[in-house]
């Protein structure tokens, strides 16, 4: 099965595999029929991530190339991806940011008539442009190290989604764990302890 079509199918399955366990386990576990109606929304990003992860070692070991050699095209590529899926977030009015006064506020007529944030914007922004654009930097503007645009994919994706979330509505059956932490922010602080656990393997095995 060719990469492209593996990685498809985690992103779908793993999104929305995800959100039931990560954010509506008690509700999906009441209705679990409901967990077939994706038309009516809800998808994780960090449940696609994992299960595109388990796509990228099967397809590694299946075809005898080094994981982390998939895993660097896979993480390369794959702010495009997020780039134009908050565009589509913002299209569709979904994951709205937080009530706001800023002259740039924008109103979700689906959600209220309040001024919020563009956090979706701010996303496709960070997550999908910028780190694009470091990928590019540090990964091509040196000599290349396998594993290294994993573990950066891993580490600035992180950074980044928590600076958005400090912008973006939490979801009102979650709200803040400890007044603080979304679940998105504590998943990504996740993603950042991964990372830097593969900087970490891969320096003492003198590979960066």
């Amino acid at each position: 099965v060719p990469l492209p079509i593996l990685s498809l199918l985690g992103i779908l399955l793993g999104g929305r595999i995800g959100y039931v366990l990560f954010y509506n386990l008690s509700y999906f576990a009441a209705h679990p029929s409901a967990i077939l109606k994706v038309w009516e929304g809800g998808m994780a990003f960090h449940g696609g991530l994992i299960c595109v992860v388990l796509a990228v070692l099967f397809f590694a070991v299946r075809n005898r190339i080094p994981v982390l050699a998939v895993g660097d095209q896979v993480a390369f590529v794959a702010p495009i991806g997020l780039f134009f899926g908050r565009l589509a977030n913002f299209i569709n009015g979904e994951l709205v940011g937080k009530v706001t006064n800023v002259p740039w506020g924008i109103v979700f007529p689906l959600v209220d008539m309040q001024t919020r944030h563009p956090s979706q914007l701010y996303e496709a922004a960070l997550e999908g442009l910028v780190l694009f654009l470091i990928l590019n930097i540090l990964v091509f503007g040196m000599s290349y190290k396998m594993g290294r645009c994993s573990y950066l994919f891993l580490i600035c994706y992180g950074i980044f989604r928590i600076i958005s979330e400090i912008f973006r509505e939490p979801d009102v059956h979650i709200g803040y764990f400890f007044n603080l932490l979304s679940m998105g922010t504590i998943l990504s602080l996740l993603m950042i302890l991964s990372g830097l656990i593969l900087l970490i393997f891969l320096r003492n095995r003198n590979e960066i």
